[in-house]
């Protein structure tokens, strides 16, 4: 019999992506597609759904060829995705009615004050586990609601449909408007503000509260279970598709962090670190997110304490295509260890307002602490270094929420190839930072989701077995380092604040 792999669809901010993968966990091929970052006005991030359509279409069949393999030979396909970007589409023709609202994107924040009144961001905390904010996917649903003509209209006659990126890529792989299965799985409906984070259903009072129809939602899943088969226009004609996880969910699920208390951090165009809590939600009072990590099948779901941050891996792409310090991504750490320090600059790339654990849309970003001595080195470092300082600040809120001092960081992404950024994220946080020996743990996370539901793998400890350490960054505990450590925290968040404030009835964007 030929041998059996799984195909995970990884459709991400910047790219959409298929891997295909063995029993093992290891990666036997890739598919990568970048696609268009629309911005049609300071603050606004948009892509073309279709083009993305077409682009997974298009890296399935490349990760095949390269494989040389067929779709007899995939035993299953699981699907991650960028999580709160935001899709509404008509479900006779299949066509979105506007673009793809990305989770970046920061229009609704007058939507977000409305909705908060006087009862402040926090209003609706206990319900669904996410404050108001123009991260989440319901207010981008009242925006096209309230701002595409007619949508509001046929939206309300059951014609729309609204899903993340996951529940587009599954629709249109199982029939589209011929019979697509319109469902997303547990931790996607918990990024819309739209589920109870308690009964994993969606609540008829949030729904109203955002003036969103009910039929436009689609069904909530588990993250493991058949949802359809390919159609026969797919690559994947009668394979099926069993595995959803939003991205962080996903690289959390890779990286085997089963046990109460684990966490990992994954750096890519944002950084997003999760701590799973178990099977009860915590409600965080600093700041953090209250998120479904995953649900197996008929298993009770796990639950995560989340801190998201917009800007990092981003923030080296605008270093290298706005200000053309760098020619690749890649160059910026031998930029960046050409010096020995920051020279005394922090760059807060408050792009889309900070996130976690501030929660400031009026924020903007900085560069601040600059001298005559300050050159493109130092501000390369900055760059970097901007990183490690968010995640502390998000590890610090962790740790007071959950209680226990977190003693090891998973760590994934692009970003991890850097060593200088890592070597500085472990001092930064006094702890270690273990890097596995497969990083794309993302896409590995989808594909063992969508694997246990065939039977493909076991379960759980099957993907403990096949994690492996791939590198590990100690902490400088020296005395001297520990005070460095503290003096450079200390002018970060100084430099924190001179970002706030920013974004008031005066500044045009």
């Amino acid at each position: 019999m030929a041998e059996m792999f799984i195909m995970a669809i990884d459709q991400g901010t910047t790219s959409s992506r298929a891997i295909i993968f063995n029993h093992s966990g290891q990666i036997v091929s890739t598919g990568q597609m970048e696609h268009e970052q629309i911005f049609p006005r300071a603050g606004w991030v948009e892509h073309a759904a279709e083009e993305i359509r077409g682009n997974v279409n298009e890296v399935m069949g490349q990760a095949l060829a390269r494989a040389r393999i067929n779709r007899h030979q995939i035993a299953a396909v699981g699907i991650t995705n960028q999580r709160e970007t935001t899709l509404v589409w008509d479900r006779e023709t299949g066509k979105p009615v506007y673009n793809a609202i990305v989770w970046q994107d920061t229009r609704t924040q007058k939507i977000c004050e409305e909705l908060a009144g006087d009862e402040g961001p926090d209003r609706y905390k206990q319900i669904c586990g996410l404050p108001l904010a123009t991260y989440f996917a319901g207010p981008k649903i009242k925006w096209i609601l309230d701002n595409v003509s007619g949508a509001r209209e046929r939206a309300e006659a059951g014609k729309l449909a609204f899903g993340t990126m996951d529940s587009w890529v599954l629709w249109n792989l199982t029939g589209s408007q011929h019979g697509g299965v319109h469902v997303t799985d547990v931790t996607n409906a918990s990024r819309t503000m739209l589920m109870n984070v308690q009964t994993l259903e969606w609540d008829p009072g949030m729904c109203e509260a955002m003036g969103i129809p009910m039929s436009m939602l689609p069904e909530i899943k588990s993250s493991s279970e058949v949802y359809g088969h390919g159609d026969a226009e797919s690559l994947i004609i009668d394979t099926p598709i069993a595995g959803i996880l939003g991205d962080q969910q996903a690289a959390t699920f890779g990286q085997a962090c089963f046990q109460t208390g684990m966490a990992k951090n994954t750096y890519g165009t944002g950084c997003f670190m999760l701590m799973n809590t178990g099977e009860e939600p915590v409600f965080s009072k600093n700041g953090l997110l209250t998120t479904v990590c995953y649900k197996i099948g008929d298993q009770k779901a796990v639950y995560a304490l989340e801190g998201s941050i917009a800007v990092t891996g981003s923030l080296v792409q605008w270093l290298r295509d706005n200000l053309k310090i760098v020619d690749s991504a890649p160059e910026i750490e031998a930029l960046a260890a050409s010096v020995e320090n920051n020279g005394g600059a922090y760059f807060v790339p408050a792009f889309s307002g900070l996130f976690a654990p501030y929660w400031r849309a009026d924020a903007r970003g900085a560069l601040v602490g600059l001298t005559r001595y300050v050159n493109r080195a130092h501000i390369a470092r900055a760059v970097l270094e901007s990183t490690a300082y968010q995640t502390r600040d998000v590890l610090e809120a962790m740790n007071a929420d959950a209680g226990v001092p977190l003693t090891e960081l998973r760590v994934d992404g692009g970003m991890t190839a850097n060593n200088l950024l890592m070597q500085f994220q472990a001092d930064q946080l006094g702890v270690d930072v273990v890097r596995p020996v497969v990083a794309e743990t993302t896409a590995l996370g989808a594909a063992y989701a969508a694997g246990i539901a065939v039977g493909f793998w076991e379960g759980e400890a099957d993907v403990i077995a096949n994690w492996a350490e791939g590198k590990r960054w100690l902490p400088n505990h020296g005395p001297e380092a520990l005070v460095e450590r503290e003096r450079l925290y200390r002018n970060w968040k100084k430099a924190v604040t001179k970002t706030l404030d920013w974004v008031d009835d005066d500044v045009i964007e």
